[in-house]
């Protein structure tokens, strides 16, 4: 089951300039995982060290963010997009 990906400008150096890229799995932290394997230092950029995703990082399931629903254990289906999305801080 491929999930299309949203990859936002600073990364996609790691995803050869793609904009939209397909990965396999049934949650987010699987298409994280894939995400890695396909790209390696992707999940670095967008997970801490504990492999929890960065403060910065929002992730959005159809446009959806999943902190509000299962977070990295949110379930995805085939049709579903994620977008990765940095935050904007300013002052």
């Amino acid at each position: 089951m491929a999930i299309q990906v949203r990859i936002p400008t600073p990364l996609r150096g790691l995803t050869e300039e793609k904009e939209v890229v397909e990965v396999d799995g049934g949650t987010v932290a699987e298409l994280i995982e894939n995400l890695q394997a396909k790209y390696p230092g992707l999940k670095e950029r967008i997970c801490d060290d504990n492999g929890e995703l960065r403060r910065f990082v929002n992730v959005y399931l159809n446009d959806e963010d999943i902190r509000f629903k299962d977070g990295k254990d949110t379930a995805v289906k085939d049709g579903d997009e994620i977008s990765i999305v940095p935050a904007i801080a300013g002052g």
